[in-house]
């Protein structure tokens, strides 16, 4: 994409209604525009990121062997009133009345809808265990959003659903999630981190949440530094091994990491030895239920059993905050000078930074590696406008991307480019006739 032809309306100066770091790049870079309290438009470079993360999601949820569904934003309010949950939920629910009078709600979560939609589907033990998913945006009406879409009103969810027929099968299902998770945001380049959690009002007695290390976190977290030493963006497991998925499962969870308001010293303590105890601040990216019973019993999602009885199925649910990820990214993974994207989700691979456009060798240069580095896959932003070097530089560091390669009157009389890789800021002198090469390895 030339950069002379793309939508980024970049801000010279921080807004001041940015209270933390990836609220003020994210309206900085021109990578979202606040509609109303909470609201956010996507604009092309945000929706970019935004549809790297789904996607990274939605891969990882089939592997798990998930099925994406996709239900509706409106809800009737009927279901919730028979599940107890639609006097319970508060003033967060956005409640509204259709042209018929009927009682309907913005959906902030599905545990209603999906059991119902199964229940309607699955009549025998044999239709089970199944896992059904969709990526869709949900709305809770927040007494203060802030923080962008950190915590905004309106945000885009990954929310599955698992369905079993025993309790055993119920947590080799909530277990594929957690391993699910793990490999999830190790591909964002993410070192989550998995704590035992209070189930709230979605219910049950099993939950953990995952969350990512920043200084802006909502949370005080406490933790065994092991968990920085587990890598699993190349991890491979077979999810159909109940034993090697509870393995996973009891090695993480056998490890001391807690949230403040699960956080017990004494336990800290006696469980981690002093120079591996490690504390912050945590941003929660994810988080999984398993409540059994507590939505298929109201609700009347029963099934068959080989002898002929029925018995309710029993349920977990299991949520990443697609949009909110966007923003715990930045938090997690930025400098002065602006944001620091991984590769996996940046919203291109490489800025492209002609620093003599108009120059007819340059602007030739610049244009044939253009054109050999989008054939060979590698999503490229071609800075080809007519600015001062010097802003073109600061407009690079500022949305991040991972690489930069840097063409002149100068470094062409060698036949060379610089490369910049942002994360480490080392340059180098790279051979144009080497370029592409050298990026398609990596990629």
């Amino acid at each position: 994409m030339r950069l002379s032809q793309y939508f980024m309306p970049i801000l010279r100066d921080d807004p001041k209604e940015a209270e933390i770091v990836s609220h003020r790049l994210m309206l900085r870079t021109g990578m979202v525009r606040q509609e109303s309290a909470g609201i956010y438009s996507w604009l092309p470079l945000g929706f970019r990121v935004l549809k790297k993360i789904e996607q990274i999601v939605r891969q990882e949820q089939n592997r798990a062997g998930a099925i994406e569904v996709l239900m509706p934003t409106i809800q009737s309010a009927d279901l919730w009133r028979k599940s107890g949950r639609y006097d319970d939920y508060g003033k967060e629910m956005l409640r509204i009345t259709d042209r018929h009078d009927r009682d309907m709600l913005y959906g902030p979560t599905n545990e209603e809808m999906i059991t119902d939609m199964f229940r309607a589907g699955a009549q025998s033990y044999k239709d089970l265990p199944r896992n059904l998913y969709h990526i869709q945006w949900k709305f809770r009406d927040e007494v203060r959003p802030r923080f962008g879409v950190m915590r905004g009103r309106e945000f885009l969810m990954k929310d599955a659903y698992s369905f079993d027929y025993t309790a055993d099968g119920g947590r080799h299902s909530y277990g594929k999630m957690f391993v699910s998770y793990l490999r999830t945001y190790a591909r964002m380049g993410l070192k989550a981190i998995p704590m035992q959690a209070e189930t709230g009002p979605i219910g049950g007695d099993l939950s953990h949440e995952f969350l990512i290390l920043a200084d802006t976190g909502e949370s005080e977290v406490h933790f065994d530094r092991d968990f920085y030493d587990m890598d699993w963006s190349e991890f491979t497991i077979d999810y159909d091994d109940p034993q090697a998925v509870s393995a996973i499962v009891n090695d993480y969870t056998s490890k001391y990491a807690a949230t403040d308001d699960m956080h017990v010293e004494a336990d800290f303590h006696a469980r981690v030895p002093q120079d591996r105890r490690l504390s912050g601040r945590g941003i929660e990216v994810g988080h999984i239920f398993f409540f059994g019973d507590k939505y298929s019993q109201p609700l009347d999602c029963f099934v068959q059993t080989a002898e002929g009885g029925n018995v309710p199925i029993l349920s977990g649910s299991y949520g990443i905050g697609v949009s909110r990820l966007a923003g715990a990214v930045i938090e997690a993974s930025h400098d002065e000078a602006g944001i620091i994207w991984p590769e996996a989700v940046a919203p291109f691979d490489i800025g492209l930074i002609n620093l003599k456009a108009g120059d007819s060798a340059t602007d030739a240069a610049c244009d044939k590696l253009y054109g050999e580095l989008s054939s060979a896959g590698l999503e490229v932003l071609y800075d080809d406008k007519d600015d001062r070097a010097g802003g073109k530089f600061a407009r690079m560091d500022l949305i991040g991307l991972p690489w930069q390669i840097i063409i002149g009157p100068r470094s062409l009389k060698d036949g060379n480019a610089e490369v910049k890789n942002r994360k480490t800021g080392e340059r180098e002198n790279v051979a144009l006739s080497g370029i592409v090469s050298r990026f398609a390895k990596q990629g």
